[in-house]
């Protein structure tokens, strides 16, 4: 086994340790990835040195994003009840801060390279992700990310990520990575607006990248979009106006799904004279609040079926979508390389039948050239002119079936999130597999079994969590 092959699985053997004192369940789950793991690599899908189980976060984790002075450090410390990110007007943090929970009595903050080399956080190694998207930019992890170890009893169980202000039209390759990184691996995206500036189309970037393209998502469902600081609006009582506004502008850039939210910090706002208005604020802000606060609180169990449930989605997509996909460049490639065969050999024979001709070694139809009778007295030797002819005609076609790989290849994609079908199609035209082989490297009924017992594993662990947390006989939990 290679080194990187050798890192990933101890990494995965650690994750399991974690999670056999935090959550027994899903050790059997990390199991079933590696398992999932072997069958991909075999098809060329992923590597050898990589795993579906690093492609999502085995921690509950809830993200804050939004845009300058959207208030989202505001909403961090109102949530932690502690003081623990800078506020302000302005940009005040340009870092993504990954907050944890500490038993220390203050907060502690540590550089990037504390996630970037931990296996057990969601950052493991993305240092080498920067460093592909941005040259240079991998080894100035701590620009990007720092870590704050937080005693909040909130924290417990969970990470939140603050994110700096998001300005597309400004930010770097380099973050808008981080931020979909991000985005992927949460269970719950808070995305937060600024009701003091209800122009949302000035921000049509900013939209296109959070809301646009949560739309394109299946799970969709986990985005919160949130319009905060609308206590500003009290004084003129018009609350209505700007949340139909950001509404409107948010259909306008796809939202079709996910829910809005409006609120504002108690600690900042100042009541306005008309209590009958500020009731009105109170009241709306008081139940989105317990909405949000809520949908924060469920992820720990909300985490454990994602979990699962993307298991189940990758085994799904790898045999609905990956071995179709490959089948049929499969099938593309084999007519191309037939009919390329039967070209050049065509013509090849014809050229070499009028070449004959023209040197007279047909007589009427019997073919006699002068050396024919040569190979006739040497059965050595003819046989090793058969040879060399079959040898020729062998080689032609391999460099016709090699040279037409690309031409249906660059059709494949190479970041799905099932792996790289592009690799797994190339990996299926070798030199040594017969072109008459329909089905992909990897692939067969023997394999198509193993992903049936891994859906019924995926049953049965979803069943075990059924039984912790509903009853449909009516029997008490504990029984």
């Amino acid at each position: 086994m290679t080194n990187p092959a050798r890192r990933m699985q101890n990494r995965l053997e650690r994750l399991q340790e974690h999670l056999e004192r935090e959550n027994p369940i899903l050790v059997s789950v990390v199991g079933r990835y590696r398992k999932l793991d072997t069958i991909s690599s075999k098809m060329g899908l992923i590597s050898t040195d990589s795993s579906y189980a690093t492609q999502i976060s085995w921690w509950p984790l809830v993200s804050v994003l939004g845009t300058f002075s959207a208030g989202k450090s505001s909403f961090i410390n109102s949530y932690l009840g502690l003081p623990v990110q800078n506020t302000g007007n302005q940009a005040v943090d340009d870092r993504f801060t990954v907050l944890t929970y500490s038993s220390d009595s203050e907060v502690r903050t540590l550089p990037g390279i504390a996630l970037d080399g931990d296996p057990r956080f969601p950052f493991y190694q993305i240092s080498e992700d920067i460093e592909d998207v941005t040259e240079g930019e991998g080894a100035k992890i701590d620009n990007y990310l720092q870590m704050k170890a937080v005693p909040s009893e909130k924290l417990k169980g969970k990470i939140l990520i603050d994110s700096p202000g998001f300005d597309a039209d400004e930010q770097r390759k380099a973050t808008l990575k981080i931020t979909d990184h991000i985005i992927d691996l949460s269970d719950l995206v808070l995305v937060l607006f600024d009701a003091r500036h209800p122009e949302p189309g000035a921000m049509q970037d900013t939209l296109e990248h959070l809301v646009r393209g949560s739309q394109r998502r299946n799970d969709s469902s986990k985005f919160l979009f949130i319009l905060n600081q609308i206590d500003t609006s009290a004084k003129e009582d018009n609350m209505e106006e700007i949340v139909s506004a950001w509404q409107k502008s948010l259909v306008q850039s796809g939202l079709n799904t996910g829910r809005f939210y409006v609120i504002y910090n108690k600690d900042l706002a100042t009541p306005v004279d008309n209590k009958t208005v500020w009731e009105r604020y109170e009241s709306k802000n008081e139940a989105d609040q317990a909405e949000i606060n809520k949908r924060m609180e469920d992820i720990n169990i909300e985490r454990v079926y994602r979990i699962i449930g993307s298991m189940e989605s990758l085994t799904n997509q790898i045999e609905q979508q990956a071995v179709p996909q490959v089948e049929m460049a499969l099938k593309r490639w084999r007519k191309r390389v037939f009919i390329t065969d039967m070209v050049i050999f065509g013509a090849t024979f014809a050229g070499l039948l009028f070449l004959s001709i023209v040197l007279g070694y047909w007589q009427g139809f019997t073919f006699n050239p002068p050396w024919l009778a040569n190979l006739k007295e040497n059965k050595w030797l003819g046989l090793a002119t058969i040879g060399v002819i079959v040898l020729l005609a062998f080689l032609l076609h391999q460099l016709i079936r090699s040279k037409l790989v690309n031409g249906v290849a660059k059709h494949l994609g190479t970041d799905e999130p099932y792996g790289n079908v592009r690799n797994a199609f190339i990996k299926s035209t070798r030199w040594w597999r017969s072109i008459f082989r329909k089905t992909p490297a990897g692939w067969g009924n023997g394999v198509r079994r193993r992903l049936d017992r891994i859906r019924s594993d995926i049953d049965e662990f979803v069943q075990t969590l059924n039984d912790r947390y509903t009853s449909p006989a009516g029997k008490d939990h504990q029984e």
